[in-house]
């Protein structure tokens, strides 16, 4: 699998001469199995640019389209996603399994006037919402397992495994709070164990998480803690707050490593930003 990061901030967009190394642009994640194909998490700002990329792509036709849930900072770029105005594109929703019914009327709520002057009914693409979501199922040739995440509404993380590479994508993930309906810590450790990479949400500092407990993300410290239970090979810090300027990254992103370093443990850590790839 290739991985590409096409927006990592979280909450809100964060655009401005402070933010230009990481990015500002919300979440939206780009997986290409080797075979072809392409699967997108998550429709935040970031996707707008990936949109504009496919189109340069003729002989693509179908897209697969994972959501992990619905807050703004996650779907605010999809009224801009050009593929979805063209005949031309067939594109499958996604989502955990205890949303399909109703991925369809929040994208149709969210064109809905007052809030957007192009009602979804204008999108010339063929849409397949509620595809099927098990326990564990595939896209294409990639498997993938869904997990509930500590977040306040609800949301699914997804583990995608391909030729034994594991990719764990977790944004918007409170290891330390347990939200309504969240899995336990324990099997978010065993959900993580010997992952190739793990994308995790990292919003706060321990400071920080003073004021901010029960927001739905998780600090620093309790994701490095995660990585190090698991094991898993390398951390991608994830979701940035919009106030986290590039050098304030820089000096979480040394946090990390001193921790995992000082814990004796192998694993990479790198901090996400636009433009970033992977390849598993």
């Amino acid at each position: 699998m290739k991985i590409k990061i096409w927006g990592c901030r979280g909450s809100i967009c964060a655009p401005g001469q402070d933010t230009v190394r990481y990015g500002g642009n919300t979440t939206c994640v780009e997986i290409r199995p080797r075979e072809g194909g392409i699967i997108i998490v998550d429709a935040g700002s970031g996707i707008r640019l990936l949109g504009k990329q496919l189109l340069k792509e003729k002989e693509l036709a179908e897209l697969c389209l994972v959501l992990t849930h619905t807050h703004w900072d996650h779907i605010l770029g999809f009224p801009f996603f050009s593929p979805a105005y063209s005949n031309s594109y067939k594109i499958n929703v996604y989502g955990g399994p205890a949303v399909q019914s109703v991925l369809r009327s929040y994208f149709e709520t969210q064109m809905t006037a007052p809030f957007f002057p192009v009602e979804f009914k204008g999108m010339k693409a063929s849409f397949v919402f509620g595809c099927e979501c098990p326990s564990i199922g595939s896209i294409g040739l990639v498997n993938f397992i869904p997990i509930a995440l500590s977040h306040p509404n609800g949301g699914y993380g997804f583990k995608f495994v391909k030729h034994g590479k594991i990719l764990v994508f977790l944004t918007d993930n409170e290891l330390d709070f347990a939200h309504p309906g969240a899995a336990t810590h324990r099997e978010y450790t065993d959900f993580c164990r010997g992952a190739d990479l793990l994308i995790h949400d990292a919003q706060y500092t321990d400071d920080e998480y003073r004021s901010t407990r029960g927001w739905g993300h998780s600090t620093y410290s309790a994701v490095i803690q995660l990585a190090i239970e698991s094991e898993v090979k390398q951390l991608c810090l994830f979701h940035h707050d919009p106030d986290r300027t590039d050098d304030d990254m820089d000096r979480q992103l040394d946090y990390c490593r001193n921790s995992l370093s000082k814990a004796g443990v192998a694993t990479e850590c790198i901090a996400a930003a636009e433009g970033m790839e992977f390849a598993l």
